[in-house]
């Protein structure tokens, strides 16, 4: 229920000041403790009728960041020794005491952010997957991930995907509800591509130096005694058979057979 001040209630009060429908405010109220995002206010279609009743300007914008269930996400990695996740958390639950965003899970892991197969981070994107927050808040972007900049970038359109928003604590261009949003997902794009790139580059640029130094790609063959195979396949031994005796594969086997 909407908390009323004096005779008028709290939507009415901030549509009178926005200058929006109080229907809407009273739906976004409504929505508190369910899944109404700055991402279902940016992405909202131009055919829907109740979108398109108003016009939705930076102040109605953040009156929807207002209605948000948070989750936290902190990490410290197996390496930083003496540390823990407490100094993070407290600064986090800070923040949302001061906003009045109700935390309604705190994800924490320690293990290195090299890897995206972490326990609490797997989970996160599970419950993110079904609507259980509003927005996943990390101290920082290294907190949140160290794989690189792409498989990063992939970590938060993922966020996005599921119709959850991200911001970072200590980055406050790091903000999917924020102005720069579109400017720093642009600039992690082109970053994650140019390092693709580059990474194609130095791959091809090893195999071709191995080339030239007469080195074989995959794995090295395996010396095999033909003349005991030869024997063996005579004595009426199946290819199972000769490959169990020689501590071949049935598939090398089988080649070195019909050669």
């Amino acid at each position: 229920m909407a908390r009323r001040i004096g005779k008028i209630s709290l939507p009415a009060k901030i549509a009178g000041l926005l200058a929006v429908p109080k229907t809407w405010l009273n739906f976004a109220s409504g929505q508190h403790g369910k899944s109404t995002t700055c991402s279902l206010v940016s992405n909202r279609s131009t055919n829907d009728p109740f979108w398109s009743s108003f016009p939705l300007t930076r102040l109605s914008k953040r009156v929807i960041t207002e209605f948000m269930n948070i989750a936290i996400y902190c990490r410290v990695s197996t390496k930083d020794k003496g540390q823990d996740v407490e100094n993070q958390l407290r600064q986090l639950r800070e923040f949302c005491s001061k906003q009045g965003w109700p935390i309604v899970r705190e994800y924490v892991d320690h293990a290195s952010g090299k890897h995206g197969d972490r326990e609490q981070f797997q989970a996160m994107f599970a419950a993110a997957s079904r609507r259980e927050f509003d927005m996943v808040l990390f101290w920082s972007l290294d907190r949140f991930s160290r794989e690189g900049v792409y498989e990063t970038l992939m970590h938060l359109q993922r966020l996005s995907a599921s119709g959850i928003a991200y911001k970072s604590f200590t980055e406050q261009y790091l903000d999917s509800c924020g102005l720069f949003k579109d400017a720093v997902i642009s600039i992690l794009a082109t970053i994650a591509k140019q390092e693709r790139i580059r990474l194609s580059e130095r791959t091809i640029a090893g195999l071709q130096r191995a080339r030239l130094q007469g080195r074989v790609g995959g794995r090295p063959r395996k010396e095999c005694d033909r003349d005991k195979l030869a024997e063996l396949r005579r004595s009426g031994l199946s290819i199972a058979q000769i490959a169990d005796q020689l501590s071949l594969s049935k598939t090398t086997v089988a080649r070195l057979v019909t050669a």
